[in-house]
């Protein structure tokens, strides 16, 4: 990877912290609660894949040059490759929408992000480069793969967990890179190997459950396969429309089932991980404590997730986990996570004082 013709002002690792506050919510609050270095690491490298998604989620590029942009990505931030980061600042400027919002904006530095990578100490580069190129390749993979549909449309069971394995399992095995450096018993790495991709599969899951709604009609992707929709009746391009509302909310709760299936090993994943080199249990805690809630609404109403009106756990019960995360050990995850399956937490709380 190179950021070297724009010159050192590029880096900028302030602008990329504040950058990660606009384009993720649930990781913005995990980078807020890292100490360094492990803090920068997860943000500059969040963001590296935060662009490659953004590329292959949008529905306006067609999939010709959606792939040709992802595989100039890919050569730029590849160490063994001469690509510069400006060849595919290039190759993206004319999909740039002119009112960029904050993922766009990510895209449009994507020099800025590869010059502050550069400024990382080399050991955390070589963690994070390998998941980051396995995520584009990946991506680049399923655009061709869907290039006559216009938009992703996954076929089965397999197909969604290799989707969710490209887009968030590489995630967790760059979070994993980045645990196992230095003095970390074999045992506990390969622990934390073991789960690693269970634990992103866990998160993007949740996603992919919540919001059909917008990935079909933001961004023309249908999630939920095929094969349980025919199941149901549904064809994917008529997910969301009303008279199939109660037939898609029935896939919308097998596919949370499905995500369900790695809490357990997403669990294992938190309770194993060193707290070294800056990490905190509580910055990982969050998200998944906030997938179980995620997952609890999701199990009381999934007709939400096919309408404007989302599903997702409310403000109050967020800043509760926040706080309780703060707090929170291998011990006590177990037993936070079974009242928030049962209840909002702001709510357990409250009854509890």
């Amino acid at each position: 990877m190179s950021g070297r013709e724009h010159g050192p002002g590029e880096a900028d690792l302030a602008w990329c912290h504040e950058a990660v506050q606009g384009v993720s919510r649930t990781f913005a609050l995990t980078v807020d609660v890292l100490e360094e270095p492990m803090a920068s690491q997860i943000c500059v490298g969040y963001l590296l894949c935060r662009v490659a998604d953004t590329v292959e989620d949008a529905g306006h590029i067609p999939p010709e040059a959606q792939s040709d942009v992802l595989r100039t990505y890919r050569r730029a931030i590849d160490p063994d490759d001469e690509t510069e980061i400006g060849a595919f600042r290039e190759a993206v400027d004319e999909w740039l929408p002119a009112e960029r919002d904050d993922d766009w904006t990510v895209v449009a530095e994507a020099p800025t992000i590869a010059a502050t990578f550069e400024e990382l100490d080399p050991e955390a580069q070589e963690a994070i480069v390998p998941p980051v190129l396995e995520m584009v390749d990946g991506m680049a993979m399923f655009v061709d793969r869907h290039a006559t549909e216009g938009g992703l449309r996954i076929d089965d069971r397999d197909e969604l967990e290799q989707y969710c394995y490209y887009a968030a399992g590489t995630v967790g095995n760059l979070i994993t890179n980045l645990l196992t450096r230095g003095d970390v018993a074999e045992e506990r790495a390969d622990r934390l190997r073991e789960t690693a991709e269970e634990f992103g599969l866990l998160l993007q899951l949740v996603n992919v459950s919540k919001d059909v709604y917008d990935d079909y009609t933001e961004e023309n992707n249908v999630y939920l396969p095929a094969e349980w929709l025919e199941a149901e009746g549904v064809e994917q391009e008529r997910v969301v429309h009303p008279e199939n509302r109660e037939s898609s909310a029935r896939v919308v709760d097998r596919t949370a089932d499905y995500a369900r299936s790695f809490l357990d090993d997403a669990q294992a994943y938190l309770e194993t991980m060193p707290l070294s080199n800056g990490n905190t249990m509580e910055a990982w805690t969050v998200p998944y404590l906030l997938a179980v809630g995620t997952l609890r609404e999701l199990g009381s109403r999934p007709e939400d997730a096919l309408t404007e009106t989302g599903v997702k756990v409310s403000r109050q019960e967020v800043f509760a986990v926040m706080s309780a995360a703060s707090d929170v050990g291998r011990d006590s995850l177990a037993e936070l996570r079974q009242t928030i399956a049962r209840t909002p937490f702001h709510r357990a709380v409250g009854s509890a004082d």
